[in-house]
């Protein structure tokens, strides 16, 4: 039970520390989708320098997460929902599908560009 609340957690913070990382170029697109402009939504890139630290937060989780669910040894008792082979498979499922949203939060200023214009 251990192993799926730690693997749990880790996700969550590796989905905020994304979130992080790419608001300074995910939230003014947002806004200006919602129709909320002005001169206030341009602020949100002033989390541009600390941009790095949030993707080397993120990507430092996904490798611990990915280490725990695939390499490290499961310790379960008999009986726990940890030695469930499907438990263990949709762990294994939400991770990957995390991944790849945090991956296109990651990457957005990339291709950003072709969704704007």
């Amino acid at each position: 039970m251990i192993q799926r609340s730690e693997s749990k957690k880790s996700l969550l913070v590796a989905s905020l520390t994304a979130i992080g990382a790419s608001v300074c170029c995910v939230g003014p697109l947002v806004l200006l989708t919602l129709g909320v402009g002005g001169s206030w939504a341009s602020t949100l890139t002033a989390f541009e320098p600390v941009r790095p630290i949030f993707i080397l937060i993120t990507l430092g989780l996904l490798v611990w997460t990915f280490r725990k669910l695939y390499i490290a040894p499961r310790q379960c008792n008999e009986g726990e929902l940890c030695a469930i082979p499907r438990v263990q498979r949709n762990q294994r499922i939400i991770f990957w599908v995390v991944s790849v949203l945090i991956m296109l939060l990651l990457t957005f200023p990339y291709y950003a560009e072709f969704i704007i214009t």
